[in-house]
């Protein structure tokens, strides 16, 4: 059973980076995309950024777009979100998960997901 692992979450000062990790215990292929999604404490979970595996195309949210950057490693079965210029509002627990419909920025379409990790950036 294929599972999802994400890491690389921690604590960190508005303005720094960090760089987040989703590694897949098994083989994927029949997921056509990848995603992050987050969740702060009290509010839904909201989509953050896309790729999908045949055409390499990407999506982001209006919040972080141009500060985030979304990308895989074929060969290693791991999808990895650049988070740089963070702010306090980037605060939650960041979610990968599998979709094999395209993606999208809705968690509906997507069947499999990680455990998440947690992300806190102090102003």
């Amino acid at each position: 059973q294929v599972q999802l692992v994400e890491s690389g979450g921690g604590l960190v000062q508005a303005g720094g980076s960090l760089r987040l990790s989703c590694a897949a215990s098994g083989r994927i292929f029949s997921s056509s995309a990848m995603g992050w999604f987050r969740q702060a404490p009290g509010k839904e979970r909201e989509f953050v950024a896309v790729i999908r595996w045949s055409t390499d195309s990407t999506n982001y949210a209006d919040s972080v777009k141009g500060r985030f950057t979304i990308s895989r490693d074929n060969a290693k079965n791991t999808v990895y979100l650049q988070m740089n210029s963070l702010k306090a509002e980037d605060t939650a627990v960041y979610y990968c998960a599998a979709s094999p419909f395209g993606g999208g920025s809705y968690a509906y379409q997507y069947t499999l997901w990680g455990q998440g990790t947690q992300v806190t950036v102090s102003s």
